[in-house]
C-alpha cells in the first residue's frame, strides 16, 4: 500500500491544468467523496500495525499535497486568465478616463489673482492660526473691540494668544513688517469666524485682500483699482462707493456695482435696487503704518477685502454657501469647462 500511496503523490506532483474543469476533474479524482483518499483511508485499518505510522504519514501526505495542488492550480489559471483579459486585445478602445473639475472657490481666486497680477499686485500667503498682534492690535483693533469678542473668533484653547485668523489683513501686517514700500499685494486665504452656518455665512470661509503703500497714493486711485477690476471679472462698468467703517482704514467705504434689473434674478439678488455689495475698502489708517515701522507721513496706501464665496455665488448664481462644503460631485462637475 505504501508504494501505492507514493504512486500518487508522485501523481500530484506532477499535474498541470490549462483549463478549469481539468482541476475539477483533479478535485473528485483524488479528494471527491469517492476519491482515491477516500478509498485508500477505508483500506488503512488492514495495514499491518508495525506498518500504520509509516503508512498514515504517507496518507496525510496525499491529502495534503492534492488540496495544495487544487487551490494553486486554481490560482494560477486565474491569474493567467486576469492578465489575458487585460493585455490580450490591444486594438481595443480603452476605458474613459474621468476629468477632474478645479472647486469652484479655486477658480474664482485665480480669476481674481490674475486679474491683479496684470496691474502689478503679487500674491502673499501667511499662517492660518495667528497670534493677537498680527490679527487685532498691529490692525488698529483696540482690546475692547467686539470683533475680539468670544462669539466672533476661535481662540486656542490652551493659548488665549493664538487663534484662528479672522481675515488675511494680518499676512498683510506680517508683509509691512518684512518688505519697505512701494508694496502691492493681495492675500487670498482661508479665515475662520464663530458664525452660525446658514444659506449665506458659514464658519468657514475664504478671502481675498489687497494692499497697495506707495507715495501719493489717493482715493482715486483705490476707486480706479476697483472699476478695472469689476469691468474685468464682472464686465460691469458701474461702481458706487458708501460710506462705512473698519478699524484699519479710514475713511472706509463699501463698494457695490450695479448689476442691472434686465432679468427675474436680477430683481431677486438685487432685491429689487439694481445694486450688489461684492467689498469693503478705504485708506489705510496711519496707526497701521506705524504699528508695521512704515513713514506714514511719506507713505499713503489702500487695502480691499472680499469673500471669494460671494464672489462665486454671484458669479455662478449660486444659492447656498454650504454647497461649496459638501463635496458633491455632481455640483462640482459642472465646473468642469471653467477648469
Amino acid at each position: 500500500m505504501l508504494d501505492k500511496i507514493n504512486k500518487y503523490i508522485g501523481e500530484v506532483a506532477q499535474f498541470n491544468a490549462t483549463k478549469i474543469n481539468e482541476i475539477e476533474n483533479f478535485r473528485v479524482k483524488f479528494i471527491g467523496s469517492k476519491g482515491i483518499i477516500k478509498n485508500l483511508f477505508g483500506e488503512f485499518k488492514d495495514v499491518p500495525n508495525n506498518e500504520k505510522k509509516l503508512v498514515g504519514k504517507a496518507l496525510n501526505e496525499l491529502k495534503n499535497a492534492a488540496a495544495e495542488k487544487v487551490k494553486t492550480s486554481i490560482e494560477a489559471l486565474e491569474s493567467a486568465q486576469g492578465e489575458k483579459g487585460i493585455y490580450g486585445d490591444l486594438t481595443r478602445p480603452g476605458a474613459p478616463v474621468e476629468i477632474g473639475a478645479r472647486h469652484p472657490i479655486s477658480i474664482v481666486k485665480n480669476k481674481i489673482a490674475a486679474i491683479f497680477s496684470r496691474i502689478g499686485f503679487t500674491v502673499s500667503e501667511g499662517p492660518e492660526i495667528e497670534d493677537d498682534w498680527h490679527n487685532f492690535t498691529a490692525l488698529n483693533l483696540p482690546e475692547y473691540h467686539p470683533a475680539r469678542d468670544m462669539q466672533d473668533t476661535f481662540f486656542v484653547e490652551k493659548n488665549p494668544d493664538l487663534l484662528l485668523r479672522t481675515h488675511t489683513s494680518s499676512v498683510q501686517v506680517r508683509y509691512m513688517n518684512e518688505h519697505k514700500p512701494p508694496i502691492r499685494i493681495i492675500s487670498p486665504g482661508r479665515v475662520f469666524r464663530n458664525e452660525d452656518i446658514s444659506a449665506r455665512a458659514h464658519c468657514i470661509f475664504h478671502q481675498v485682500e489687497g494692499l497697495y503703500i506707495d507715495t501719493d497714493v489717493s482715493f482715486a486711485d483705490l476707486k480706479q483699482t476697483l472699476l478695472y477690476f469689476t469691468k474685468e471679472l464682472f464686465g460691469k462698468s458701474k461702481i458706487r462707493l458708501r460710506p462705512s467703517f473698519f478699524p484699519f482704514t479710514e475713511p472706509s467705504a463699501e463698494v457695490d456695482i450695479y448689476w442691472g434689473l434686465e432679468t427675474e434674478t436680477d430683481y431677486r439678488i438685487t432685491k429689487g435696487t439694481g445694486w450688489l455689495e461684492i467689498m469693503g475698502c478705504g485708506m489705510v489708517d496711519p496707526n497701521v503704518l506705524k504699528n508695521a515701522n512704515i513713514d506714514s507721513e511719506k507713505y499713503t496706501g489702500f487695502a480691499f477685502g472680499m469673500g471669494i464665496e460671494r464672489i462665486a455665488m454671484l458669479l455662478y448664481q449660486i444659492p447656498d454657501i454650504r454647497m461649496f462644503y459638501e463635496n458633491d460631485v455632481k455640483f462640482l462637475e459642472q465646473f468642469k469647462a471653467e477648469s
